[in-house]
């Protein structure tokens, strides 16, 4: 009797612990059992960084579910996750899917995120979306590193330009170089103002002048401007005497261009007395004895050159025979 009841102490005791053990399971299963009714989404990532089986998926921070199976395409590199989500809660089809992690070195888990659009349908069990991959610290470490590297060789370069900058530009003589520049621009400072103190005094004695100067301005401006009024009527008067007369002088000019075309061609009087040697010779011979008698007329005048005396007879020779006397025809 007393071994009976002992089983039966024994056998109490092992059921309390498996139902402390079973309310221990539900307590730290993260809100999804065996027994709870859900249904299968599929999220489809390029990367799920160290997501295991079994991570929780919360919605606002709240369990909705978890992940059951993690599956990769080694045609396409992608993962596919499949999350268990408790069949009470539904998901529409513009939330969003995050991986995310609990503080710098928790667990990761699937967040998702609703959006404040509430038109958009509902998940149905078995479809699937994108998910973007998850924060990755050590890749951010990477480009961190290179990030700081290159900020180190930058700070080196400016150290180096700022050595440069002080060896050639901040040395003794270009600071007194400087200082002298600074010094000219002062006293150039000094004569503008001075002489923009004298302008203004000039403008303001000499306003009644420059008064003057501009109302005579005014005055030729309106001068000349009768003046092209007058001249613009005159040429719209005149404009048929002024085309007679353009016209002329274009016959003019076409005429003087035919003689010279006449002169170079050796045609008409004037292109023969050009290339006729001959004639040209002629011609200058007469102008020659032209010249010589106009001369001759200037020294001797018309009645010396007309009358010419007759020269002297020239002495006879002396002969042996007596001298006669002349005959005359007449006693």
């Amino acid at each position: 009797m007393e071994n009976r009841s002992l089983e039966w102490k024994v056998g109490l005791f092992v059921a309390v612990g498996l139902l402390l053990l079973a309310a221990l399971l539900v307590s730290f299963s993260k809100g999804v059992t065996r027994f709870a009714r859900t249904y299968e989404l599929y999220l489809r990532t390029s990367d799920i960084g160290g997501i295991k089986r079994g991570a929780a998926v919360l919605m606002a921070g709240y369990p909705v579910g978890n992940v059951s199976d993690l599956h990769l395409d080694p045609e396409s590199g992608t993962v596919r996750l499949t999350l268990q989500i408790l069949q009470q809660y539904r998901i529409r089809t513009n939330a969003t899917f995050v991986i995310e992690q609990s503080g710098f070195l928790g667990d990761q888990y699937v967040a998702i995120y609703p959006a404040t659009n509430a038109s958009a349908r509902y998940f149905q069990p078995g479809e699937e979306t994108e998910c973007p991959p998850p924060f990755n610290l050590q890749q951010t470490a990477r480009d961190a590193s290179g990030f700081i590297r290159r900020i180190d060789q930058t700070a080196r370069r400016l150290d180096a330009a700022i050595a440069d900058i002080r060896r050639l530009v901040l040395n003794e003589p270009t600071l007194v170089q400087f200082s002298n520049t600074l010094e000219h621009l002062g006293r150039f400072s000094g004569h503008a103002a001075v002489a923009m103190d004298q302008v203004q005094r000039l403008l303001e004695t000499q306003t009644p002048t420059v008064k003057q100067v501009l109302s005579n301005l005014n005055a030729a401006t309106e001068d000349l401007r009768g003046f092209i009024h007058r001249l613009h009527f005159l040429l719209e008067s005149h404009t048929n005497e002024l085309t007679a007369t353009l016209q002329r002088l274009d016959s003019i000019t076409a005429g003087l261009d035919q003689l010279v075309r006449d002169l170079q061609a050796g045609q008409g009087v004037a292109g023969r007395l050009v290339k006729d040697e001959q004639l040209a010779q002629h011609l200058e011979e007469i102008a020659r004895n032209l010249s010589i008698t106009t001369s001759n007329l200037n020294r001797f005048g018309l009645w010396r050159l007309l009358w010419k005396p007759r020269p002297p007879p020239e002495p006879q020779p002396a002969s042996a025979e007596p001298l006669r006397a002349p005959h005359h025809p007449y006693p």
